[in-house]
C-alpha cells in the first residue's frame, strides 16, 4: 500500500499535535494550581459584646507588619485599640490604636506580629455606652 503525500503529512503532524495539546493542558493545570486566590487571603470575623458589634478584617496575616480593618456597629466608641497576644508562647504586645477612617470604620497602622502561629487579637472599645473587649483568633503564617 502506498501512501499519498497528504496521508504522510497527517501522520507526521499527529504526534506534534498530541504533544502540543498535552503541553497546553499541563500549563493550564499548573497555572490553575499556582495562581493566587482572588481574596488575597483575607480573614473576616465578627463578634458582639455589650453595646458593640465588631468586624475584624486582615488580609494575608503574616509574620511582620499587618494592618487591621475594623467595622463597629452599635454605639460609637471614643477609643479603639488592637492588642495581639500569643498565649502559647507568652507573648503580649502593646496595644495599637485604631484610627477612625469614617463613621464606624477604623484601621490600624502596621501591627508587628513577630512570629508565625496562633495569635489572639483583642479589640478594646471604650465610649459613652461603656467598654467591651472582643477576642479574635488569628493564624499567622
Amino acid at each position: 500500500m502506498t501512501s499519498t503525500p497528504s496521508t504522510v503529512d497527517t501522520e507526521r503532524r499527529r504526534p506534534v499535535l498530541l504533544i502540543s495539546v498535552g503541553a497546553v493542558l499541563v500549563a493550564a493545570m499548573l497555572a490553575w494550581l499556582l495562581w493566587p486566590s482572588g481574596d488575597g487571603g483575607a480573614q473576616v470575623q465578627r463578634s458582639t459584646q455589650g453595646p458593640y458589634t465588631v468586624e475584624l478584617s486582615v488580609t494575608d496575616p503574616h509574620q511582620g507588619g499587618n494592618a487591621f480593618a475594623l467595622t463597629v456597629t452599635g454605639a460609637a466608641p471614643d477609643v479603639v485599640t488592637v492588642e495581639p497576644v500569643m498565649p502559647q508562647m507568652g507573648h503580649a504586645l502593646a496595644p495599637s490604636p485604631a484610627i477612625a477612617e469614617a463613621p464606624g470604620r477604623y484601621r490600624t497602622g502596621d501591627v508587628l506580629l513577630p512570629m508565625a502561629g496562633q495569635w489572639e487579637i483583642t479589640v478594646s472599645l471604650r465610649g459613652p455606652s461603656g467598654a467591651a473587649q472582643h477576642v479574635f483568633p488569628l493564624l499567622v503564617k
